[in-house]
């Protein structure tokens, strides 16, 4: 089953949320519609960013499972950007909106 990876830039913590329910929050929301490999918080370039890697069929849905985990999850913390991205062979390749 091909596996997928949801990205998003993050920002500002909503109002009374601390910084450790912000993966849980997007690892649950993706797991409502796919089954969820890994998750991580890394920064990159001094922004802060969140990966979940999930498995999905077909790229289209997947691109759906980031629609839903950013709109969740930006009930908790402000979603600056979000990407899919595809695993081809041993690389990531966008998926396109």
């Amino acid at each position: 089953m091909p596996s997928f990876r949801v990205t998003m830039r993050v920002g500002e913590l909503r109002p009374g949320v601390t910084p450790d329910r912000v993966l849980p929050a997007v690892a649950a929301a993706v797991e409502e519609l796919a089954t969820v490999e890994a998750s991580e918080v890394g920064v990159v370039s001094g922004e802060p960013r969140i990966t979940v890697r999930f498995t999905e069929d077909a790229p289209d849905i997947a691109l759906q499972i980031g629609e839903h985990a950013a709109s969740v999850v930006d009930a908790v913390v402000k979603v600056v950007s979000w990407t899919v991205t595809q695993r081809v062979g041993g690389r990531w390749h966008p998926v396109e909106k």
